[in-house]
């Protein structure tokens, strides 16, 4: 199976489609795209118009979905820790899922690091901007001495500047920022907000007289 994920991640985008389709069972609408790209979760669903570009890597995950019109662009490692295995490392977390969720129109650009030990799931219409922003649901808990994780989760209408840093159990509300170089490490909960700051706070309130671009029809609304 080694060998037919190498010659898939060389082939041209036809043929490495129908062996992901074929051989791997994955979900892939035939508007998508891969680049040259390592992505193996267990499982892969991407909708139409999405794609995944050149030089990233997905490994150890249960699932990857990625909506319509969403994207990866390149040079992200993604990593993850399945389920269902004999490794002692997370065996109290019985319901823990290892997966990344995309939703509609969201992008995720270059040279990210995304740790999917636990659950992230991104919505609608966010950019995970710039480069090097890290996403980690995992880590050790040092009262126990063991590998602990917590999911992430970014709102609809999300903005991630650069250089950010997402911890496990951390959530960003629908229709926020948060500043280039932040640490978020907690859930907020209010919508329209600019967080930022290492570790980040609410900074101000945001004009609820949202606009956003739809890729799909070209206006701005």
């Amino acid at each position: 199976m080694i060998v037919l994920k190498i010659l898939a991640v060389l082939m041209p985008w036809p043929i490495k489609r129908f062996i992901l389709v074929q051989f791997f069972k994955y979900k892939i609408d035939p508007s998508a795209r891969i680049g040259l790209s390592w992505i193996y979760p267990k499982k892969l669903i991407m909708d139409a118009n999405s794609n995944i570009g050149n030089f990233n890597v997905a490994v150890h995950l249960d699932l990857i979905k990625i909506g319509k019109h969403s994207s990866i662009a390149r040079g992200n490692w993604i990593t993850g820790f399945p389920t269902n295995t004999d490794s002692k490392h997370f065996a109290h977390q019985k319901d823990r899922h290892s997966n990344l969720i995309i939703g509609e129109h969201s992008a995720i650009t270059k040279n990210h690091h995304i740790d999917c030990t636990n659950s992230i799931e991104i919505g609608n219409f966010v950019t995970v901007a710039g480069y090097a922003s890290q996403l980690l649901t995992h880590s050790i808990n040092i009262e126990l001495n063991i590998q602990d994780s917590h999911p992430i989760t970014i709102g609809d209408y999300c903005f991630v500047g650069t250089a950010s840093t997402i911890l496990g159990g951390a959530s960003l509300p629908p229709y926020c920022v948060l500043g280039a170089n932040s640490l978020l490490n907690k859930s907020f909960t209010i919508p329209y907000r600019l967080y930022g700051g290492n570790p980040a706070k609410e900074i101000k309130e945001l004009s609820q007289d949202f606009k956003y671009f739809n890729r799909e029809t070209g206006f701005v609304y």
